[in-house]
């Protein structure tokens, strides 16, 4: 009987894949990652087999959930870990697809966690983010990254930027349910296009994270309307431009010796290694940063495909660690330009 009904159950999402979207990523993908594509692709389709990551909130910690995580087996993300890991940051990692149920949003009630790709921590990670610092999170929504930077310092000041007006919404949610007022009051949220962040706030921030609108493909495999996918799919080949153009926007808001990370949620090397070849070649002031000591510390975690660039991971889904994709690329402004 139980096996009959998970047959009927993955039926039902096997439906639901976009069959659209998946032979355009076989095409693209079975070339740019060779064999690797066919594991990635399984894991992709089978939502059963994600995994969630379980990010305690710092400003309503719980002792008992914590207890709990262990008695259960998860273990802490980034056991051996990096030297700027803040141990503010208690992130736990199950090695099977289980999920814990999320808490709702009720106002005035801060919520003890929040459930996330446990590879989207390392973007925020690489920010190296410490106490007093201006920081600026580019595309915001719908938060996760925002609340996983303030479990890892206290900033000066954090400026949440999102240009779509539903996202926003959720992004003001989002910090609502995480962070205690008093820290709300040195966070700013503005729905300015990205693109012109750098000319309203040059030079202003140590530390710029620039989440890019991408191709999601998780996502975007589980598109329900085929004709919107389709619309989607010839449109991609925007991507890169815009992704760019925030990149440039970024740079300039950034102060000279700041830290800029760009990431996104596509395993596209269009909008990942390309575009960051793109800003290294018409910048002589932004500099590579060298992460692949990331990528060691985090290999019993994590699974990367390599990318070629010393500034840049590739998190790709595998089995056991259905964590991804995730592309992370570390940039320097230098004090010369």
């Amino acid at each position: 009987m139980l096996t009959r009904l998970k047959t009927k159950s993955e039926r039902k999402l096997a439906k639901q894949i976009c069959k659209v979207v998946l032979d355009h990523f076989e095409k693209q993908y079975s070339k740019e990652l060779g064999d690797a594509w066919n594991t990635i692709r399984d894991i992709l389709i089978t939502p059963s087999c994600w995994q969630y990551a379980v990010l305690l909130n710092r400003f309503n910690y719980s002792f008992e959930l914590e207890k709990d995580l262990r008695l259960k087996g998860y273990h802490t993300l980034l056991q051996g870990s990096l030297p700027y890991y803040p141990k503010s940051m208690k992130c736990y990692l199950s090695r099977t697809p289980d999920r814990m149920p999320s808490e709702r949003h009720q106002i005035g009630n801060l919520k003890k966690y929040y459930l996330l790709n446990a590879a989207s921590l390392l973007p925020v990670l690489a920010l190296e983010l410490r106490d007093g610092e201006k920081v600026l999170d580019l595309c915001a929504a719908p938060g996760g990254k925002s609340i996983a930077l303030l479990q890892c310092a206290y900033p000066g000041y954090l400026h949440c930027n999102e240009h779509d007006s539903l996202r926003l919404r959720w992004l003001r949610q989002t910090l609502e349910s995480f962070i205690p007022q008093p820290l709300v009051n040195v966070i700013k949220v503005s729905e300015l296009d990205g693109r012109e962040m750098g000319d309203a706030q040059p030079e202003m921030f140590d530390k710029v994270l620039v989440d890019a609108p991408c191709s999601n493909d998780r996502n975007w495999l589980f598109s329900s309307d085929s004709q919107k996918a389709a619309w989607r799919i010839s449109q991609r080949s925007n991507l890169p431009v815009l992704q760019i153009e925030l990149l440039r926007s970024a740079i300039k808001a950034l102060r000279p010796g700041g830290l800029l990370v760009y990431s996104t949620c596509t395993l596209s090397k269009a909008e990942n290694q390309d575009v960051i070849s793109e800003i290294l070649n018409s910048y002589s002031n932004i500099m590579p940063v060298d992460i692949k000591e990331m990528a060691r510390t985090c290999s019993q975690d994590f699974t990367f495909a390599p990318t070629g660039q010393e500034c840049g991971l590739l998190v790709i889904p595998d089995k056991g660690k259905a964590w991804g994709p995730m592309y992370v690329a570390k940039l320097k402004k230098s004090w010369t330009t």
